[in-house]
C-alpha cells in the first residue's frame, strides 16, 4: 500500500467561483496525485430571496445554471485529465442543504449526470447503479445552519467526512482553526467528536474548499488516502473501505493500526487492544495525542529544541530543512526563479508547500477572472544534490495570514553540510550545523521587501515518532480510537479512527 494525496472538494470558474478548469487541473498535479474539482449544482431548501438575501441567492442561482449548461464539458475536461500512475481525477458536484448539511457527490463515472434532487440521500439513490458518495462538509456549523445532520448520517452513502478546510476543523469546539466565516461559528453538537460519541462510523478527509481554482493550496487542507497504486478505481477502494486521513497542509505520513487492523477498519475484540503509530512529520513534533471515544486518552509531547544541543560536531544524519519564500508589499504577485544546491550530502526528497490567491466565496465587488489563480508554481526538477523552482507569492493579506510558498529539503549529511539557494539572481546559504541554532531570514530588498526564511534544521527524531499502547478496557459496544498529531509549525494531522466492536 502507499501513501496517495489529493483534494476531493474544490472550486473554480464552472459555477460561482474563479479560474478556469483548466488551471486549476494544473495547479492539482503539481503537488497532488488525485482531486476532484466541484461545481455548486442545486440547494433544494434555500432562503426566499429578499432585498437582505438578493446577492446570495442570485449568486447561487446564477452558479447552478451555469454548471448545468455546460455540465457535459465540465466533465469530459476531468475526464480527459485522468491518466492512470500519473494523476487521478474524479467526477462530482456539491448539493447545498440547510437541513442536512452541504455534501460533495463523487463518481468514478465519467457519464455522471446533472439531477436535481431534496436532500443528499434522494440524490444518491437517484444516481443508482452509479458508484457515488456524498462527503458532508463543514459539518460544525449550527444544526439547520448548513451544518450536519447526524440523525440522518448514512454511513453506507458517507464513509468519509471532511474534518478541515479553509472554513476550519470541525473536530470539536476546541479544536485548533475555529470557524470564522460569515456562516458563523463552530456549533460542538455537529462535531466529529459528538458524531464519534453517537456511534457514527467514518474516515476523515481534509480538502480546500477553495473557490479559485487552486486544488491543494497549502494549509487549506489535504487529504491522504492509503491506496495499492494511483489509479481511480484502487483511490476510490480506498476510500470506500475508509483508509484516508486528514492534515492540514503538510503531508505528515501515518500508519496507525489496533490490533493490526488499519485506520478506518473495524475490528473485533480480542479483550486487549494494541495500538501502534509510526509518524513521519515535516516538522518537529510537539505533541501525539490519542482519543478514544472523543476523549483524550494519551498525550506524548514532543522534543522541544534545547534537545538538539546535544547534536554533536560532523553527525550524520536526516534533517528536514523548509526555505519559505514571501513577504513583501506585492499584490498583484511576486515571481521567483529558485534553485538549490547541497554540498556535503544528499537531498532525499523535496515536498512543495505552494498556494493560490485564497477566494473562500464570492463577494459583490468580485469579478469572474479565468486567470487569477494561473500561477507558475511548480517544482522543475530534483536530484540529490538540489532542486529548481518556480513559484509566486503575494502581499500577506493580514499579520496572522500567510500567503508565501516554501520547499521542504530532507537532507541526508551533517553539520557542516551546506544548503546554498539562489532566488532571483542573489544567493543565501547556511550549514546544517548554522541552522540546528535557529532560523535565518534575508530580504532582497532595503524594506518593505520580499524575504528568504530559512527555518531551523530538524533532526529526524524530532519528526519521527513511534509510539505503542495497550488497552483492556471496553467502554462501549464499539470503541473508536483515533489520533491528532501536531507539528511545532503548527500544522495538524488527524488519523481516522479504528472501530473495535465488542
Amino acid at each position: 500500500m502507499n501513501l496517495y494525496w489529493g483534494d476531493l472538494h474544490n472550486h473554480c470558474g464552472i459555477t460561482y467561483g474563479f479560474g478556469s478548469l483548466e488551471n486549476a487541473l494544473a495547479a492539482a498535479k503539481e503537488q497532488l496525485d488525485f482531486c476532484a474539482i466541484i461545481g455548486h449544482a442545486m440547494w433544494p431548501d434555500m432562503p426566499e430571496r429578499t432585498e437582505e438575501l438578493e446577492f446570495l441567492v442570485d449568486f447561487h442561482l446564477k452558479g447552478f445554471a451555469k454548471l448545468r449548461n455546460n455540465w457535459e464539458g465540465v466533465r469530459d475536461t476531468v475526464k480527459a485529465w485522468n491518466v492512470p500512475h500519473e494523476f487521478v481525477t474524479f467526477q462530482g458536484y456539491e448539493i447545498h442543504s440547510s437541513e442536512f448539511g452541504d455534501h460533495h457527490i463523487l463518481s468514478t463515472s465519467d457519464e455522471l449526470p446533472l439531477i436535481q434532487a431534496n436532500s443528499p440521500a434522494e440524490l444518491v439513490s437517484s444516481l443508482a447503479p452509479l458508484s457515488v458518495i456524498a462527503v458532508p462538509h463543514h459539518v460544525g456549523y449550527t444544526p439547520g445552519y448548513r451544518g450536519a445532520n447526524w440523525d440522518a448520517f448514512s454511513e453506507s452513502i458517507s464513509p468519509v467526512v471532511e474534518v478541515f478546510s479553509k472554513h476550519g476543523s470541525s473536530m470539536s469546539d476546541s479544536s485548533p482553526y475555529t470557524y470564522l466565516h460569515t456562516m458563523g461559528p463552530r456549533d460542538s453538537r455537529n462535531t466529529i467528536v459528538s458524531a464519534i460519541q453517537r456511534g457514527k462510523r467514518f474516515s476523515f478527509a481534509g480538502s480546500t474548499d477553495h473557490h479559485a481554482g487552486y486544488p491543494g493550496s497549502f494549509g487549506d487542507g489535504r487529504v491522504a488516502v492509503l491506496a495499492a497504486e494511483k489509479t481511480r478505481e484502487s483511490i476510490w477502494e480506498a476510500l470506500l473501505a475508509r483508509r484516508t486521513y486528514a492534515v492540514t497542509g503538510d503531508k505528515i505520513a501515518c500508519h496507525f493500526t489496533v490490533n493490526g487492523a488499519i485506520f478506518g477498519s473495524e475490528v473485533n475484540d480480542t479483550g486487549r487492544r494494541q495500538l501502534l503509530l509510526d509518524v513521519t512529520a515535516c516538522d518537529g513534533i510537539e505533541k501525539v495525542t490519542v482519543y478514544k471515544n472523543g476523549i483524550v486518552w494519551n498525550i506524548v509531547n514532543g522534543i522541544s529544541g534545547a534537545g538538539l544541543k546535544t547534536v554533536r560536531p560532523a553527525q550524520r544524519g536526516t534533517y528536514k530543512v523548509r526555505v519559505e519564500m514571501g513577504w513583501g508589499e506585492s499584490k498583484d504577485g511576486f515571481k521567483w526563479q529558485g534553485s538549490a544546491r547541497l554540498d556535503g550530502g544528499e537531498v532525499k526528497s523535496v515536498e512543495t508547500c505552494f498556494r493560490g490567491q485564497s477566494v473562500l466565496a464570492p463577494s459583490p465587488e468580485m469579478r469572474e477572472n479565468p486567470n487569477i489563480n494561473a500561477l507558475d508554481n511548480r517544482l522543475i526538477s530534483t536530484s540529490s544534490d538540489g532542486a529548481e523552482w518556480t513559484c509566486t507569492t503575494f502581499k500577506n493579506p493580514s499579520t496572522l495570514h500567510p500567503q508565501t510558498a516554501a520547499l521542504i529539503f530532507e537532507i541526508d549529511g551533517d553539520v557542516d553540510s551546506r544548503l546554498s539557494v539562489e532566488v532571483n539572481g542573489q544567493t543565501f546559504a547556511y550549514t546544517i550545523g548554522e541552522l540546528i541554532t535557529g532560523s535565518r531570514s534575508s530580504h532582497l530588498q532595503p524594506y518593505n521587501s520580499e524575504a528568504v526564511l530559512f527555518h531551523r534544521a530538524v533532526p529526524e527524531h524530532e519528526y519521527r515518532f513511534q509510539g505503542e499502547w495497550s488497552d483492556e478496557e471496553k467502554e462501549t459496544d464499539c470503541d473508536a480510537y483515533h489520533v491528532e498529531i501536531k507539528q511545532w509549525n503548527g500544522q495538524y494531522a488527524w488519523i481516522s479512527p479504528v472501530f473495535v466492536k465488542a
